[in-house]
C-alpha cells in the first residue's frame, strides 16, 4: 500500500489507487487484507479509478479500541472523500455486509455491489452464529489465537483435516495475526440473519451475486439482499464458487460499477 488516510476516530488506513474514471471501492471479507483484492483491482483499472485498502486491524492499517461496526463505516467514509467525495463500493461476503451497512448510513455511494454475504436465513444457523460469537469472543479474551482462526474456519464449513494442514502451514502466523479482526467481521454480520430494516433503507442500486458452484444456502443468502433492498438486482456467476475468479467477476463489476450514473 503507497498511500494513508486517517479517519475519524485517528485510525491510519493505507491504501492503493489505480486507474481513471468512476470511483470504486474494494471491501474485503474475513481473515483477509487489501492485498487479496490485488488481482481484481487490476482488471478494474482500465474502467475505473480503483481504491483498495486494508481494514483496520490489518496488514498496514492500524487500530484503535473499542470497535464498533460505525468506525469501520467512518473508515469507509474517509476513503470515499479521498477517492472525490463519491464512490461505488463492492464487497466480499462479510465486506459485503459492511458495504451495505455504508450505503444504509448515508454515505454518498453511488452503487454497491456484493458478492456471497453469508447472512442465516433459518434459526438453526442463527443458533449456530451465536455460539460462534460466544465461543470466538472467549478464544480471543484468552489470547489463543489460533483456536479463533480454527473455529472461523469451521464455520466455513473447511474440512477438520484441511484445517489442521493450514495449522501446519506457513501461512497460519499471517492468518493469527489477524485473528482479532475475526470479531470485527462478526460484528459487522449483526448476529447472521439479514438486517432487513437497515437494507430496506439502502436507497442506491445493489446487485448481489453469487456463485453457480457455491452451496445453495449461500445462493439464499444473496438472493435474500436483493430482495430486501428497495432497488436490488440477483445474479448467478456461472461455474464460480466463493472463491470467484476475477476474471469473471470483473466485467460484470465494470459494467455495473463503472458508470456514474
Amino acid at each position: 500500500m503507497d498511500k494513508k488516510i486517517i479517519s475519524r476516530d485517528g485510525t491510519e488506513l493505507a491504501y492503493a489507487r489505480a486507474g481513471e474514471g468512476p470511483a470504486v471501492i474494494l471491501v474485503s471479507g474475513a481473515m483477509s487484507t487489501g492485498g487479496t483484492m490485488t488481482p481484481l483491482a487490476g482488471l478494474l483499472a482500465d474502467r475505473c479509478t480503483v481504491l483498495r485498502y486494508d481494514r483496520r486491524g490489518r496488514g498496514e492499517s492500524g487500530d484503535t479500541a473499542p470497535y464498533a461496526v460505525e468506525r469501520e463505516v467512518e473508515d469507509l467514509a474517509a476513503l470515499i472523500d479521498a477517492a472525490g467525495g463519491e464512490a461505488a463500493l463492492y464487497g466480499i461476503s462479510s465486506g459485503g455486509a459492511l458495504v451495505l451497512e455504508a450505503a444504509a448510513a448515508g454515505l454518498p455511494v453511488r452503487r454497491v455491489a456484493v458478492y456471497e454475504t453469508p447472512y442465516a436465513l433459518d434459526e438453526e444457523d442463527v443458533r449456530g452464529r451465536a455460539a460462534y460469537t460466544a465461543n470466538l469472543t472467549e478464544a480471543l479474551a484468552q489470547g489463543r489465537r489460533g483456536d479463533a482462526v480454527e473455529l472461523f474456519l469451521r464455520l466455513t464449513g473447511l474440512a477438520e483435516e484441511m484445517i489442521q494442514g493450514a495449522r501446519r502451514s506457513p501461512m497460519w502466523e499471517g492468518m493469527e495475526a489477524i485473528a482479532p479482526t475475526l470479531a470485527y467481521d462478526d460484528a459487522v454480520m449483526r448476529g447472521g440473519a439479514p438486517p432487513r430494516e437497515r437494507l430496506a433503507s439502502v436507497g442506491v442500486p445493489v446487485l448481489a451475486m453469487a456463485g453457480e458452484a457455491s452451496p445453495p444456502w449461500l445462493r439464499e443468502a444473496t438472493r435474500a439482499v436483493a430482495d430486501a433492498v428497495p432497488d436490488g438486482a440477483y445474479r448467478v456467476l456461472e461455474g464460480q464458487s466463493h472463491m470467484v475468479d476475477p476474471s469473471v467477476l470483473a466485467p460484470v463489476l465494470a459494467e455495473f460499477l463503472g458508470t456514474r450514473g
